[in-house]
C-alpha cells in the first residue's frame, strides 16, 4: 500500500516536463552534431537520462531525512573526492574536472551540487531560532566555500558559482536580518576587483568579451558574437532542424553543450524559445509547489534549493548566449549534452520527489 501510495504521490507532472525537455535536447544534439566526430553523441545522450531516470526513481524511494542523516560523511566524502580530482583528475585544456571511476568520466563537481542542497537543508532546518545569526551564517558559508573553492581552483569559475544560489535562496527563507545583507554588498564590492584580479587569463578575457565583444571579434568574443547572430538568424519559426547555417557551417562553437540554446534558436525560432522557457518555467513551479507541501522544514529547503540551482544554470546560460551574462561553462539543464549534467538534474529531481512523496507523512 505504502508502494502503491508513493508511486501515485510522485510528481508526474514534474517527470513529464523534464522529459520533453531532455527529448528537446536529445533533437538538438542531433541536428548540431550532423556529420561530426560528435554525430553518435545524441544516443549516449539517450543512455545518459536512462540511467538518469532510474536513478531519480532509486533516490524518490529513499526517505530524504536518512540522506540528511548521512550529510558529514557526505560532505568529507565530496571534499576528498574534489581534492582527489586536483591531484588525479584528468587533464583537459588546461582544467582538471573529471575523474574515472568503475570505467567512466564523472564530474565530481556536478554531484557535489546534490551534497551542497542538502547540507543548507540539514543546518537550517537545525536552528531553533526564527532567522540566521552571523555566526549561522560564518559557519555554513565556510562550509558551502571549502568545496566551491576547490571547484574554482581546478579551475571551474562557472561550477563553483552554482553553490552560492543555493546558500543564498536557504538564508532568505530562514531569515537575514537587513544588515547582514548590507554587510555582505559592501564585502562583496570590496572583493570584486581582488577576485578579478586572480582570475585566470581566459576567465578575465570571456568577462572583458562580455562587455565589448567586437574588442576581439576573433579571439574573446568570438562565441558571443556567433551565438548571437545565430540567435537572431532564427526569427520567428527558425530554419529547421539541421538547416541552421551558423550551427551547420561549425561557426557556432560547441553547440551541443554551452551553446546549445543558440542551436536550438537558430532551427526553432522564437516560437521554439519560447516554448522551451515555458516548459521551464512550469518545471520551477513544480519544484516550488514541492516545497509548498513539503512535511517540515527541511524538505521546503531541500525542493527551493533545487529550484534555486535550476533556475541559476537556466538564467546564466540563456543570458550568455544571448550576450547579458559572461560566457561560463554552465549546462543549460537536461537539454545540453554531458553525463554528468543529466545524472546529477535527475538526481536533483529525484530529491524533489523524495519530499513529494512523503507530504501526507506526519
Amino acid at each position: 500500500m505504502a508502494q502503491y501510495r508513493s508511486f501515485r504521490d510522485v510528481d508526474w507532472p514534474l517527470v513529464a516536463i523534464a522529459l520533453i525537455l531532455a527529448a528537446i535536447g536529445v533533437l538538438q544534439i542531433f541536428s548540431a552534431t550532423h556529420d561530426t566526430r560528435w554525430q553518435d553523441a545524441w544516443w549516449k545522450q539517450i543512455v545518459w537520462i536512462g540511467v538518469g531516470l532510474l536513478l531519480m526513481w532509486i533516490v524518490s524511494l529513499i526517505d530524504y531525512h536518512m540522506l540528511l542523516g548521512q550529510i558529514p560523511m557526505l560532505y568529507v566524502g565530496s571534499v576528498t573526492l574534489l581534492v582527489a580530482v586536483l591531484a588525479v583528475g584528468r587533464l583537459v585544456f588546461g582544467s582538471r574536472r573529471w575523474i574515472r571511476l568503475f570505467g567512466f568520466n564523472f564530474q565530481i563537481s556536478e554531484f557535489v551540487k546534490l551534497v551542497i542542497i542538502l547540507l543548507v537543508a540539514k543546518y537550517l532546518s537545525e536552528l531553533q531560532r526564527n532567522e540566521v545569526s552571523i555566526r549561522d551564517l560564518w559557519k555554513l558559508g565556510g562550509l558551502v566555500f571549502i568545496p566551491a573553492a576547490l571547484v574554482i581552483y581546478q579551475p571551474d569559475l562557472g561550477t563553483g558559482l552554482t553553490y552560492l544560489p543555493i546558500l543564498a535562496v536557504g538564508v532568505v527563507l530562514a531569515g537575514l536580518p537587513w544588515k547582514y545583507w548590507l554587510a555582505i554588498g559592501i564585502i562583496g564590492l570590496v572583493l570584486v576587483p581582488i577576485a578579478f584580479a586572480n582570475l585566470q587569463p581566459y576567465q578575465k578575457g570571456r568577462i572583458v568579451s562580455f562587455l565589448d565583444p567586437e574588442r576581439d571579434p576573433q579571439g574573446n568574443g568570438y562565441q558571443l558574437i556567433q551565438s548571437k547572430i545565430a540567435v537572431g538568424a532564427g526569427g520567428t519559426w527558425g530554419k529547421g532542424i539541421t538547416k541552421g547555417s551558423q550551427t551547420q557551417l561549425r561557426l557556432l562553437p560547441v553547440p551541443h553543450t554551452d551553446f546549445i540554446f543558440s542551436a536550438f534558436a537558430e532551427e526553432h525560432g522564437f516560437v521554439g524559445v519560447i516554448f522551451v522557457l515555458i516548459l521551464y518555467f512550469v518545471l520551477l513551479m513544480q519544484v516550488v509547489q514541492d516545497a509548498q507541501t513539503a512535511p517540515d522544514r527541511a524538505g521546503m529547503y531541500i525542493c527551493m534549493g533545487v529550484g534555486a540551482l535550476l533556475l541559476f544554470h537556466i538564467l546564466v546560460n540563456v543570458g550568455m548566449v544571448v550576450g547579458r551574462m559572461p560566457v561560463t561553462g554552465i549546462p543549460l539543464p537536461l537539454m545540453s549534452y554531458g553525463g554528468s549534467s543529466i545524472w546529477s538534474t535527475f538526481l536533483m529531481l529525484g530529491l524533489a520527489n523524495s519530499v513529494r512523496v512523503r507530504r501526507f507523512v506526519n
